[in-house]
């Protein structure tokens, strides 16, 4: 429009100053090498506006072509990116319907014309995994890294999940590694860390990551707790292994409340200190427990306790005599069992003799309580207690041989 009105005006200052300058014209003289022009003043003018027109015409025709061909070249990039999201779409139905080849040829046909070309690739290195193709995945993955660059969380956790899958554990573990250092609170990271170190046996490095998964709540309760145990009993047995029973106490004093207060981590030292016959650290673990807790958070020790050497004037069994006197029926059961099988280690029938007799009427006599029992009864020369444990025998072995055929059913004649 500038242009336009640019020359009008030369043309219109033209008409006005040319009836001024007619009686008055003088002339222009161009000389070259070889040719001598002469023209008036006005036909400069005019030659000039002729010029100027010519090479806005061009400017304009050059303009219109230049805009066509912008024009086709975004027409099929549109076209290119309508079909890849068309085709992501299709790709990412078909990867939920299990059918991971198709999936594949769809997400990574276009994938560099998608509104995001890395999601693209990661989805099809998926799809390559998820049907064996380990070669096709990698390719996928370097391609998505050419785009994204460097320490991009998205691909960083793709390629971890596929090296877990390709059972590349060293490799799946130093990648998650390097996540945590980036996105020690990212909830996916930590999911995918759990079984990378799990299947790995990284008890410690899980241990690291147990207050960033509770507080991301990524897990059921039940799930973490089974978690916490398995870490629990994972660090026992390694330091067991590596350090014997003097690292394993030492490593005890240096945990963390958290441990300290679990029950189940108390009840695995004090297991596996039974196991190495440390049984005087194993009875000022239980002194100390039994004093912490209470009967119903004590459940999973009493197996452990029937395995216990405890003397009989210790503090530690007057203490579970006098817990056993203030339970309720059946935690009483759990210490007249823990304390009648201390007594008849330490050679004193006579008084584990009331334990065994409480056991066996209220039916809570198992196998080994009445091996136990038969012991004390042969050393008290106690008849009534034999015969009592005599037909509890012979009562289970009558419900043996019979419970077999009541569970069978009847069979209907036709």
């Amino acid at each position: 429009m500038f242009r336009i009105l640019f020359l009008m005006f030369l043309l219109l200052a033209g008409l006005v100053a040319g009836p001024y300058i007619a009686g008055h014209q003088g002339y222009v003289r161009i000389v070259t090498d070889t040719k001598v022009i002469e023209m008036s003043v006005i036909m400069l003018v005019v030659f000039f506006v002729s010029a100027m027109a010519v090479v806005y015409f061009i400017e304009w025709i050059l303009k219109r072509f230049f805009a066509l061909s912008r024009g086709s070249y975004t027409w099929f990039f549109n076209r290119k990116r309508k079909k890849a999201q068309k085709q992501t779409l299709e790709g990412l139905i078909k990867m939920s319907e299990g059918d991971y080849s198709k999936a594949e040829k769809l997400i990574g046909k276009n994938a560099k014309h998608s509104d995001k070309p890395v999601l693209n690739f990661i989805k099809a290195a998926e799809a390559a995994q998820m049907k064996g193709n380990e070669k096709a995945a990698n390719r996928y993955l370097v391609e998505a890294s050419k785009i994204a660059g460097n320490n991009n969380i998205a691909l960083e956790i793709a390629r971890a999940k596929i090296l877990l899958l390709q059972k590349k554990l060293p490799a799946a573990r130093t990648a998650i590694d390097s996540l945590l250092a980036l996105e020690p609170c990212n909830s996916e990271v930590l999911s995918l860390a759990i079984p990378i170190y799990q299947k790995s046996g990284a008890f410690v490095a899980v241990d690291h990551i147990l207050e960033n998964v509770k507080h991301q709540n990524i897990l059921t309760k039940e799930d973490y707790v089974n978690l916490e145990h398995w870490v629990d009993d994972g660090l026992l047995d390694e330091k067991l292994h590596e350090e014997g029973q003097e690292g394993l106490l030492r490593w005890w004093q240096d945990q963390p409340s958290r441990r300290n207060r679990s029950v189940y981590a108390r009840v695995g030292l004090i297991k596996r200190l039974i196991d190495c016959e440390d049984h005087e650290s194993a009875q000022r673990l239980v002194m100390e427990t039994v004093k912490k807790f209470d009967d119903n958070e004590l459940e999973i020790l009493f197996d452990e306790l029937t395995r216990l050497e405890i003397a009989g004037n210790t503090r530690l069994l007057k203490l579970l005599t006098k817990r056993g006197k203030k339970a309720a029926e059946n935690y009483s059961d759990d210490y007249a069992r823990i304390v009648g099988y201390a007594l008849v280690r330490d050679g004193q029938y006579a008084q584990a003799k009331p334990y065994f007799l409480q056991l066996l009427d209220h039916r809570e006599c198992n196998a080994n309580d009445r091996v136990m029992a038969a012991c004390v009864a042969d050393h008290t020369s106690d008849r009534e207690l034999s015969a009592q444990i005599h037909a509890l025998n012979l009562k289970e072995v009558n419900v043996k041989e019979v419970s077999p055929v009541l569970a069978l059913p009847e069979t209907v004649e036709q």
